[in-house]
């Protein structure tokens, strides 16, 4: 039988000094940021934004000092994290280049791609989507049917990607396709491609908008799409073994718990008005949860800073973490007055109005429920 692994570790001094120069500079920079657009959290966008964390260095901050990297400790990056996410910073334009390709890159991508590719991320200047998911695929990402069929100096792609959420305004897909066919094993035949988003000819965007009226996630239709040999990523095949390790950086970070903070910001602004017990109880369980949760995702951060493989104990952070974002609006609800709306007055009802709705897809990210616990209970060897 084996175990979930989740080894006590505490933010080194110069982590804690990084979150003192963060917090100085977002309390300059957002001093009038509204609510309402904090309870974005990493989904709210701002390329200008972005430029600004590129110059200070804090975009790629353990990455090689050779592609412009900090070269810090993932324990850095980690208190680095905390503050925008608690601050509401309008860091999606370059998080999923940050958290997820940047690193794929690293890992399985040439040094050509790397040296032509990281910089403009870095910078805060070229931004990434994932292209994994399908129409009629749900979770299962082996079924994916897109394909790419190789030509001279390339591929060709035809198919489609859906809840490609940024790709309306990214640069960059790296894109999961079939490269063959095996019906005996659905796990074979992937590859993964670097997708130029800005000058690919064939490709559609169609964006889809959300129960909150946003339109982040998009369909990407491609029609005969050519993509050069060079922009493929790893060996031809082995775009699982790829996409299951970069799942693992989707799954790792505080974001998997710390999506709703702003609310819980609310709901404590809001209690002290009328303090009742009842609302005591519930603001400490979930403040519990939540020092439970960063405990055990800081471990996360403390086995990327060794090298050894979060991906289990990143599932089980990711699947509490949903279940514990999702039940904060609940209890807003529960012990809050008003009507949540977005037009509303005060910062309570229109950040409560805005995560009742968008939470809803928080257990989809990054992996449904259902496969997070196949993953976990694989990993336990239960299955």
């Amino acid at each position: 039988m084996q175990y979930f692994n989740f080894d006590p570790y505490s933010l080194p001094p110069e982590a804690e000094e990084l979150r003192k120069e963060v917090r100085a500079f977002l309390e300059e920079e957002l001093a009038d940021y509204p609510a309402v657009l904090r309870s974005r959290s990493w989904s709210g966008k701002s390329a200008e934004f972005s430029r600004k964390l590129g110059k200070r260095g804090w975009i790629g901050m353990t990455w090689p000092k050779k592609y412009g990297g900090g070269e810090r400790s993932f324990f850095e990056r980690y208190a680095f994290l905390e503050e925008v996410l608690a601050y509401g910073a309008p860091v999606g334009s370059h998080w999923i280049a940050d958290r997820q390709s940047g690193p794929t890159l690293m890992r399985f991508g040439t040094e050509e791609q790397c040296h032509r590719i990281l910089p403009g991320i870095i910078r805060g200047e070229s931004f990434f989507c994932i292209g994994m998911s399908e129409p009629d695929s749900g979770s299962d990402l082996a079924s994916i049917r897109t394909k790419a069929v190789k030509t001279d100096g390339g591929y060709v792609i035809n198919g489609s990607k859906i809840w490609t959420t940024g790709a309306e305004s990214c640069d960059w897909m790296i894109a999961l396709v079939r490269t063959g066919n095996n019906p005996e094993n659905r796990h074979q035949g992937m590859s993964q491609f670097l997708i130029d988003l800005k000058n690919s000819k064939g490709l559609t965007v169609s964006p889809i908008k959300n129960m909150a009226g946003e339109e982040h996630f998009n369909m990407v239709v491609f029609e005969d799409v050519f993509v050069p040999e060079e922009n493929r990523i790893g060996a031809e095949g082995d775009g699982w073994k790829q996409v299951t390790a970069e799942l693992a950086f989707e799954r790792s970070g505080p974001e998997r718990y710390m999506s709703s903070i702003q609310l819980l910001i609310e709901i404590i602004r809001e209690a002290k008005l009328q303090p009742d017990a009842r609302a005591q109880e519930q603001i400490g369980r979930l403040v519990a949860h939540l020092a439970t949760m960063r405990r055990m995702s800081i471990s996360v951060a403390g086995k990327l800073e060794t090298d050894a493989n979060p991906a289990l104990e990143a599932s089980v952070v990711k699947d509490l973490g949903a279940v514990y974002e999702q039940e904060i609006p609940e209890i807003a609800h529960r012990i809050g007055r008003g009507e949540a709306s977005m037009t509303a007055l005060s910062d309570f009802e229109q950040v409560r109005a805005y995560l009742t709705q968008a939470v809803v897809s928080f257990s989809l990210r990054g992996g449904t429920r259902e496969i997070l616990r196949g993953i976990i209970a694989r990993g336990l060897g239960l299955r």
